[in-house]
């Protein structure tokens, strides 16, 4: 695997191992927005808008709203956009961003690890795409550290 640690700038040191994959520990942030028709476009709009780019995007319904989280490649940016758009976002959290080739059972690896450590997975989405696979991870506050032990980033 590849493996980086992540702050404030998402664009870090990387470290090659046997498997294809490359795990980053990321900050997230998210905001609540209603759920109807459109207001979900307009806060993707407005990051557009403002130049953020976003290295991994989910959203969903969340009680009687909708929750939008951001990975951002540049966290001052996205700092800068919620100000201005009067947004209350929140954050920064920890995840993980997880990258490699799609190969049948590739999510089942990254959850059986985690599961053997004995940490509980609260959420993950993944996608694939041109032989290519991408996978947001995440695990308890109080779980991060040793997730980040167990995939070898820091």
């Amino acid at each position: 695997m590849t493996r980086t640690s992540g702050g404030a700038d998402q664009s870090l040191s990387t470290r090659r191992c046997a498997m294809a994959d490359t795990v980053r520990q990321v900050d997230y942030f998210y905001v609540q927005v209603p759920h109807k028709a459109g207001e979900g476009a307009k806060v993707l709009r407005a990051l557009k808008d403002a130049g953020v780019n976003l290295l991994a995007f989910s959203g969903f319904p969340e009680g009687r709203g909708a929750q939008m989280d951001f990975i951002p490649s540049d966290t001052a940016a996205l700092k800068t956009a919620a100000k201005a758009n009067k947004w209350k976002l929140v954050g920064p959290k920890r995840g993980f961003l997880i990258q490699g080739d799609d190969r049948v059972g590739a999510i089942a690896d990254i959850v059986g690890t985690l599961a053997d450590a004995k940490i509980n997975v609260i959420a993950i989405d993944a996608v694939c795409a041109d032989g290519r696979y991408g996978a947001l991870c995440w695990v308890a506050p109080r779980d991060v550290r040793k997730a980040a032990q167990v995939f070898g980033v820091q």
